[in-house]
């Protein structure tokens, strides 16, 4: 099948199928250029999610519910960073029986230099200009609150 074939083929799908098929398109271009620019310091695929969650400090519980997962996941991969070096649990000063967890130094450093990169390959990876990289930012984040809100299944809605 030739290109123009293909974009043939693409354009005759429904707008939603469209969506989904370029986000998908889009993850998968990502994650393995996120993967392959993973080397020093070797971080797991869940570790690199939190460091990237963890703008400020924020109890495991909403973490896990933040990044679709479980608490037990967060424990593990907090666990980790903390054994690294990279993270640091406090007791919650609004709550003293709950923990946060908060980035080290070398956390933040890793944060940014993930930020920075995420954006070269994102621009690079998905075309967008300016103005539609924008665009795409408040659909993806209303879309993103939407899951949050109504879409978790019952094993992933996480207490704070």
């Amino acid at each position: 099948m030739s290109l123009d074939e293909t974009d043939t083929a693409f354009q005759a799908l429904t707008m939603e199928i469209r969506a989904i098929l370029g986000v998908f398109a889009l993850y998968g271009k990502l994650d393995d250029s996120i993967e392959k620019m993973n080397d020093d310091p070797k971080l797991a695929k869940m570790e690199r999610r939190m460091i990237i969650r963890l703008d400020r400090p924020r109890r495991m519980g909403l973490l896990a519910q933040m990044m679709l997962t479980v608490p037990s996941a967060v424990t593990a991969s907090a666990d980790s960073l903390e054994a690294k070096g990279h993270l640091q649990r406090r007791r919650d000063p609004s709550d003293k029986r709950a923990w946060l967890l908060e980035l080290t130094d070398s956390g933040k450093d890793i944060r940014r230099e993930m930020e920075q990169m995420a954006g070269v390959m994102f621009r690079e990876a998905s075309g967008l200009n300016e103005e539609e990289i924008q665009i795409f930012s408040v659909l993806a984040g209303k879309i993103y609150d939407n899951v949050i809100k109504t879409g978790l299944p019952e094993g992933l809605k996480a207490c704070d």
